[in-house]
């Protein structure tokens, strides 16, 4: 280049010399906003990449903003969700994934230390609501409700609001004042709760009501089929946590210095990790089947088997006399499934047992309704749009056929509000047309540099307390930015730089288009975006 030409002179010039694209380009590139795989698992709907966006250039108000489009949660959620998105994030092929719940969990703490609130809702429709339930079905549903201009009210049967948020999940994993400060904004919204208001004639509310959300859970546990015989100590994990929730005080509830929890769930790992917590010595796991067939997540399981709580795969309890626990062997094949007797027994000595095997729907709230009916598996059955069999009346969270996290209960909140939404006002719901989900293989990973996750595990403790987690603003702004924007541009500017026609132009806004007057069609645009938001398309 000629040094006494001003680098916009000659780039003028060498632009008024193009010439235009002539018959012969069969291809020109598209810009596209793929789905994120993280996106796409996210029960909640969440837009993770757009709330790791902000976070990344530390608007941290603004990624709250937007997480709780979908989820009014985050500090919650960034404690008890599963995190199916760090299992698909496409970073997990260049090095680890992208630390998302904790990422979440450190802007709801953020959220909550400011005392951000939600805005306010649109204009009342003069429609009433009665949920069932203050779950975290119950209460997203209230919430999305709410700002859609509907007066809500929840009746809660206990005396504390949250469901199994708060009687399900032992507090040193959630802390009461992070489920007090998250369920306060929904009330600051204009919900009513009333607790010790359990509602015994649904046909009543019926009356009172424009539509009815039951979010009543699956609280009632499930009775295995074991001989337990005088003398013998047994509790229910849910009772458990309920004793120790209303009873404030963890001192009255004794299980000894040997505990057996019967069951593999995650409710069946957070009652062994409490019993050690409440001075138990000894801490045995019973399940039936291998540690890989367990249902509870692998995060719960690694940490149960870290505080020293054996688990007893392959086994059953056939009966319980005083503290001695007769067990029988198992054959299990892991490919079929099928689970077998082998004939051969053993015993193991406790003070106490906990049972964990499940729970389900208490069905005494709708028993007298017509068309509500109890699906297989004792569940409530709905249709598509979460109605049950009775007009006006929806259901959703563990009571009806889904996996029973707290996640998908927030799901099922968003879903049936702006279905209960639609019934209310007589319009249809919009479904909206998914964009393709991006992998690994369309990005350009040869401009992302490895970065160490940042993991911040605290040190093992096993006590009654939250152990503390906390990132910096600068440790957010560096776990956030290492999310590869799959699938959407990120002006990056790569497709301008490298463009040899000077197609690309820059807009206003700062987003981009392709000038097909100069476009050749050669993609090089495509081959070197690193996100995979440039795709080659076929000329019309």
């Amino acid at each position: 280049m000629n040094k006494n030409y001003p680098f916009a002179t000659v780039l003028a010039a060498t632009t008024s010399l193009r010439n235009k694209t002539g018959s012969w380009r069969t291809m020109c590139p598209h810009y596209v906003n793929l789905m994120p795989p993280c996106n796409a698992v996210c029960p909640a709907g969440e837009n993770v990449q757009q709330w790791l966006s902000f976070a990344q250039k530390g608007h941290f108000r603004q990624a709250w903003n937007v997480i709780v489009q979908n989820n009014p949660f985050p500090a919650i959620m960034g404690r008890i969700c599963y995190h199916t998105c760090e299992k698909v994030c496409n970073r997990l092929h260049l090095d680890e994934a992208v630390n998302i719940n904790l990422l979440e969990r450190a802007i709801g703490d953020i959220a909550i230390s400011h005392g951000w609130k939600f805005e306010s809702v649109i204009p009342a429709t003069g429609k009433k609501v009665l949920i069932v339930g203050s779950g975290p079905s119950g209460l997203a549903a209230s919430y999305f409700l709410r700002k859609l201009g509907h007066e809500v009210e929840i009746k809660e049967a206990h005396a504390l609001v949250g469901g199994m948020m708060r009687y399900g999940v032992p507090r040193f994993r959630l802390p009461d004042s992070i489920i007090d400060a998250e369920i306060r904004r929904i009330t600051d919204l204009g919900v009513k709760i009333s607790c010790n208001s359990r509602v015994g004639n649904l046909k009543s509310e019926m009356n009172k009501f424009d539509a009815i959300y039951l979010s009543i859970g699956a609280s009632k546990p499930t009775k295995p089929d074991v001989e337990v015989r005088p003398g013998s100590t047994i509790i229910d994990a849910v009772d458990l946590f309920k004793r120790l929730t209303n009873e404030q005080s963890h001192s009255s509830v004794e299980l000894g210095k040997r505990v057996a929890v019967y069951g593999g769930g995650n409710t069946a790992i957070d009652a062994a990790r409490m019993a050690l917590r409440l001075g138990a010595e000894k801490v045995n796991i019973i399940y039936r089947r291998t540690l890989n067939s367990m249902p509870a997540h692998e995060m719960e399981i690694h940490e149960a088997l870290s505080e020293g709580i054996k688990i007893l795969c392959l086994r059953t309890i056939k009966s319980v006399d005083h503290k001695e626990i007769l067990m029988e062997k198992m054959n299990y094949d892991e490919e079929s499934g099928i689970l077998t007797k082998s004939g051969e027994e053993e015993t193991v000595t406790a003070d106490s047992v906990i049972f964990a095997i499940g729970q389900f729907v208490d069905d005494s709230i709708i028993k007298n309704i017509d068309g509500i009916a109890m699906a297989d598996g004792g569940i409530i059955g709905v249709n598509e749009c979460m109605m049950t069999g009775a007009r006006g009346i929806f259901a959703g969270g563990d009571a009806i056929s889904a996996k029973r996290t707290a996640t998908i209960a927030i799901a099922h909140g968003k879903k049936s509000a702006h279905y209960i939404d639609a019934y209310l006002s007589g319009k249809e719901v919009e479904q909206k047309q998914k964009p393709d989900i991006v992998n690994f293989k369309k990005l350009n990973t040869n401009y992302y540099p490895k970065i160490p996750r940042i993991n911040l595990l605290p040190a093992a403790s096993i006590s009654l307390e939250e152990r503390t987690v906390a990132l910096t603003e600068k440790e957010i702004i560096v776990e956030s930015s290492r999310c590869l924007s799959c699938g959407n541009c990120f002006h990056c500017y790569n497709c301008y730089g490298y463009c040899p026609e000077n197609a690309i132009k820059k807009l206003p806004d700062g987003s981009l288009e392709v000038d097909l007057n100069y476009c050749k069609g050669c993609g090089i645009c495509a081959v070197e975006c690193p996100c995979g938001a440039i795709k080659m398309m076929q000329e019309k």
